[in-house]
């Protein structure tokens, strides 16, 4: 069996915590060797963390989301590094900027709210880049509908820390931007799905030691669980058609992404 890392799950939720013993020996029986289970704010964090207290293979991204700004303080990062501290923490996420669904879209949202909200996005992606910066961790990066303001608070920092755009879904040209920040990128189930091409075509380009896999469980279930929970034995779907993309084999995608993840988070080596 090729042994596969689930580089970014939602462990944390409440409603999974009474299945949560079984979806940690699936993903074992199906090869899925460590998982990194990820923050959404300090709370969400707090949760990952404690999960990985319980199962050895578990380690923890703590960060906030940038839908989630609005709720988050003026300044999150000493709660964050407090966190950050702990011996199973990989990364600084997740974090970045959404423009995806701002408030004016929504009953009674303005032009003014959203540019408060994007404002508070880029303040607190900011701080967690210096936190990470600071305490010599990577990052963690959701982007959607923000690529230019995305990468331009990245270029900031780059040297000092690095990033990888999880769930990537843009195309080859997006894909060299981010290389060129010296960031990774990390594919999904989505990558599954008929109307993937643009994804596939970046599988195909990305270099062999510049993408890792992940599962975003409960979301984004790959086919043939497509519309279904997402869980981290999963990812050897995404594996899967990622290695029939690149005309290479699920041994090679092992070997590759695996050894990725771990020179990106250098605790999963431990």
């Amino acid at each position: 069996m090729n042994p596969f890392y689930d580089t970014h799950a939602h462990l944390d939720y409440p409603e999974l915590a009474p299945e949560l013993p079984h979806i940690i020996a699936r993903a074992h029986a199906a090869g899925v060797a460590k998982i990194i289970a990820i923050g959404t704010d300090l709370e969400s964090s707090a949760r990952a963390l404690a999960i990985t207290e319980r199962y050895p293979e578990v380690y923890a991204a703590v960060g906030w989301h940038p839908t989630h700004v609005m709720t988050a303080p003026d300044d999150i990062r000493p709660a964050l590094r407090q966190l950050a501290r702990h011996p199973k923490v990989v990364a600084i996420g997740e974090t970045g900027m959404d423009y995806y669904r701002l408030p004016s879209q929504t009953p009674g949202g303005t032009a003014a709210d959203d540019a408060a909200y994007r404002a508070k996005q880029a303040i607190i992606f900011r701080q967690q880049l210096e936190v990470a910066a600071e305490m010599g961790l990577n990052c963690v990066i959701h982007q959607r509908s923000a690529l230019d303001d995305t990468l331009a608070a990245v270029a900031e920092f780059k040297g000092r820390t690095r990033g990888v755009f999880h769930c990537f879904v843009e195309d080859p040209s997006a894909l060299e931007r981010v290389l060129a920040l010296d960031c990774l990128v990390s594919f999904t189930g989505i990558i599954t799905f008929k109307t993937a091409a643009t994804i596939r075509a970046s599988a195909a380009a990305v270099p062999a030691d510049c993408f890792m896999v992940e599962t975003d469980s409960p979301y984004l279930a790959p086919v043939p669980y497509r519309g279904k929970p997402g869980e981290p034995s999963y990812v050897v779907h995404t594996a899967a058609e990622i290695a029939r993309v690149r005309q290479s084999s699920l041994a090679e995608l092992s070997c590759a992404t695996c050894a990725t993840a771990e020179r990106f988070f250098p605790k999963l080596r431990g």
